[in-house]
């Protein structure tokens, strides 16, 4: 990188603390960033991808310090058995993010397609089918049985998607101006994910506004991105509303996302009136992108499942509500079972174990321990566990809408929803329901054992197809594919500024595609050894004994430490460790 490029070793306004009141902290940001957005123009393809390698290394340099203080701002100590999710929805997403975009980028700089090196097929409706991970040795190695597929938009085809891959790196010196990214509260790499996704795809610089639930990060940030800072790419900033709003509304920006829930989004396009009701015409003057959540489904195939499976699965969909205390946007909520599986009552018992005996760990987003009140109230029904801070609730076959399918609630309260039928019967029910029923289309999930759905023919990949949701994850948690950079993450094509649903646009997305209708992410039913089965009969085989990110993981602690270190440096003795922490969970 020549020396006009290359990053200062003491980047300059980091972290601008301030109020909206401090304008002219917030007004030089965006005069810094006016040039910065000249600066990035001018890079070549080559500086590009030496700056991702320089972030790489800083991001590295603070991982330990990142996942320490994202899991005590939390409630967690180091030593807690969870503290293992903030290494891996933390700097390891990010390495694996950064890493799977200088790939991308060094295809481009030597004249070739991002997909060149890609499996590319058709999928169910004639779509084209983009087999986007694992794209390395390495992926298939520490996340073994687990692939992801990008489906794009009928009607595109194979020339177009080679064609239009690069996004905004096929024109490098147009400028998509300056930014707003108002950064999300519960999982600390959403807002570096954003901003690096907002450079490379977009060519737009970034005012990052971090949520105040992450202020104790925002110097670990500043560290972890400096050579963004230093080159005048970024700006983060930390206050409260007024901070954003003044932000939103302010000419030096040319763009707006945000990662929240739906009213804020409508309060920022909108406005409020002073009874507090969204305004009918559109007051934001610049396009906005938004990822925001939905009550995801998990729908449950009824099969002849063993005890292991039984046990298996439910800690996997108690991981689904669990995970991060279940303040994730992706969490499943609504469980889909069939009336008629005879199994559903054993099945229901080992998912209330295996949410009771999940570690315990504090509700701490701000407005939780309120919307778990507000489930109490709701469904006097619901089985309390851990303390009365995790719910199940058995809705029954009720045709009337209730709260559950309705409302985001963002912690630990879990839908069991009961309709008829078995088989494709059962499946496309489950299917009309989630499409028809529930708020969202950001993420839903599905587990099938082998020999169902090879009972099934084709009618997986059609259900899979007709589920409008942006991931649909087959045999494992769509949050799984949040942290595979390679697949795009974002809700459903359709969502509009009167009706966003769960957002507009997509992120992550590091192949750079465009046209995107949805990620596809597909998991061994039974993990190792009982995955040896598919040597010989269907399903995936996988050599991991049961993945790192189950909330019921004895092992996941030193897994996302261990599974983190390796991606930034591999070594032998790293990648033995790993497979001893995965051996005894």
């Amino acid at each position: 990188m020549p020396s006009s490029a290359r990053p200062t070793s003491a980047p300059r306004a980091t972290v601008t603390t301030s109020g909206a009141s401090d304008t002219m902290a917030l007004d030089a940001a965006l005069d810094e960033l006016r040039e910065g957005a000249r600066t990035w123009s001018a890079l070549t393809l080559t500086q590009r991808i030496r700056l991702l390698g320089s972030i790489r290394t800083t991001a590295a340099a603070e991982a330990e310090e990142w996942a320490i203080t994202a899991a005590r701002s939390k409630g967690l100590e180091p030593d807690h058995p969870l503290v293992g999710e903030e290494w891996l929805t933390g700097p390891y997403a990010t390495v694996v993010a950064l890493d799977a975009y200088v790939d991308t980028l060094t295809s481009l700089r030597i004249g070739a397609s991002p997909l060149d090196q890609a499996r590319v097929d058709r999928a169910w409706g004639d779509r084209v089918r983009i087999h986007a991970f694992p794209t390395t040795s390495v992926d298939r190695m520490l996340v073994s049985g687990y692939t992801g597929e990008v489906w794009l938009r009928p009607g595109v085809t194979i020339a177009d998607a080679q064609r239009r891959a690069g996004l905004g790196q096929l024109s490098p010196g147009a400028s998509g101006g300056v930014g707003l990214v108002l950064g999300a509260g519960n999982i600390t790499s959403i807002p570096v994910l954003d901003v690096l996704y907002e450079l490379i795809a977009h060519n737009r610089v970034s005012v990052l506004k971090i949520n105040p639930t992450q202020d104790p990060l925002a110097p670990v940030l500043g560290r972890a991105l400096a050579p963004l800072v230093s080159l005048g790419l970024l700006r983060i900033v930390r206050g409260g509303g007024d901070v954003g709003a003044y932000l939103t509304e302010h000419a030096g920006i040319d763009h707006v996302h945000i990662t929240g829930a739906a009213h804020t989004f409508d309060t920022i396009v909108f406005g409020r009136t002073t009874t507090g009701k969204r305004r009918a015409r559109p007051r934001l003057k610049v396009p906005i992108t938004a990822e925001l959540g939905g009550v995801s489904p998990v729908i449950v195939v009824p099969g002849h499942w063993s005890d292991a499976d039984l046990r298996f699965h439910a800690e996997h969909v108690a991981t689904m509500r669990l995970h991060n205390s279940g303040h994730n946007c992706i969490a499943g909520q609504v469980v889909i079972l069939s009336a008629s599986w005879p199994q559903r009552e054993r099945f229901l018992a080992e998912l209330e174990s295996a949410m009771a005996r999940a570690p315990h760990r504090p509700v701490w987003y701000p407005g939780a321990p309120a919307r778990l009140a507000e489930v109490a109230d709701a469904y006097p029904q619901a089985h309390w566990v851990a303390g009365g801070t995790r719910a199940v609730i058995d809705l029954g076959t009720d045709a009337e809408p209730s709260p559950i399918e309705t409302t985001e609630y963002f912690a630990p309260a879990l839908g069991i929803v009961t309709l008829t039928g078995g088989g494709q019967e059962f499946l496309d029910a489950a299917v009309s329901y989630a499409n028809e029923r529930l708020t969202g289309t950001l993420g839903a999930n599905l587990i099938i054992d082998p020999e169902t759905e090879s009972a099934l023919g084709d009618g997986l990949e059609r259900a899979i197809a007709e589920l409008r949701y942006g991931t649909v994850a087959v045999n494992t948690w769509t949050g799984v594919a949040f942290g595979i950079t390679t697949m795009p993450w974002g809700a459903y094509p359709g969502g509009t500024l009167d009706d966003v649903q769960s957002g507009i646009g997509i992120v992550h997305n590091a192949l750079l595609l465009d046209d995107v209708e949805r990620g596809v992410m597909r998991g061994p039913f039974r993990p190792f050894p009982r995955s040896t089965s598919a040597l010989w009969g269907p399903g995936a085989f996988s050599v991991l004994p049961r993945p790192p990110w189950f909330v019921t993981s004895p092992g996941s602690a030193d897994g996302g430490r261990l599974l983190t270190r390796f991606r930034i440096r591999p070594r032998v003795r790293t990648l033995l460790g790993i497979l001893e922490s995965a051996f005894r969970s």
